[in-house]
């Protein structure tokens, strides 16, 4: 699992030996089983998740629906809002696959970025980065019809589409799972 990281991590910045030994000091690879809650709303966390394998959604309740926001895969990471404001969670983290993540908490970032400023360096590209693929998320959305919104998934995360369950896919989309078959079918139908 170490290595996953330690590849990932490369991209950005050159670590040591000593700098990896610190890394695995922590306890930070965990194994999670599909279905596991990681946060729940109103729980206050100081955990961050990256995804070495596997399947992570955020969601809210509302009126007894789970609306989904997020997926995170292989290479992708999380830092709920919540950790950020120190308030509880206004939303649902979950497992849909089994999955081999990274937690950490902001103590053991805080340690590791006094010894080691390169790390904070690391975060801060993450950061930027993640920011603006969100951005770029959110305007495609807002600016697309539900129709366009499928098939941007499925031009830019298709395997979202065979690992993530059809309502749960509905609900990212911002439509009912009857609407995401109908959206399916047109397409197909497009394509014949």
């Amino acid at each position: 699992m170490e290595n996953i990281l330690f590849d990932f991590m490369s991209k950005y910045v050159s670590l040591t030996e000593e700098e990896k030994n610190i890394i695995l000091s922590f306890d930070i690879f965990h194994s999670v089983k599909k279905g596991t809650i990681l946060l729940k709303e109103g729980q206050k966390s100081k955990s961050s998740y990256f995804v070495l394998k596997g399947c992570i959604r955020t969601y809210y309740v509302s009126d007894n629906e789970e609306k989904t926001t997020a997926f995170y895969t292989e290479m992708e990471a999380l830092t709920p809002p919540c950790v950020i404001t120190q308030t509880p969670s206004e939303y649902y983290v979950s497992c849909i696959e089994d999955t081999l993540l990274t937690i950490s908490n902001s103590d053991m970032e805080a340690e590791v970025n006094d010894k080691f400023p390169k790390f904070e360096t690391l975060c801060r590209k993450l950061s930027e980065e993640n920011l603006a693929k969100q951005q770029i998320n959110f305007d495609e959305f807002k600016t697309s019809s539900p129709e366009q919104r499928y098939l941007n998934l499925l031009e830019k995360r298709p395997d979202l589409i065979q690992r993530v369950p059809q309502y749960q896919l509905a609900s990212y989309l911002g439509i009912k799972p009857e609407s995401l078959s109908r959206v399916r079918a047109r397409i197909t139908e497009k394509n014949k």
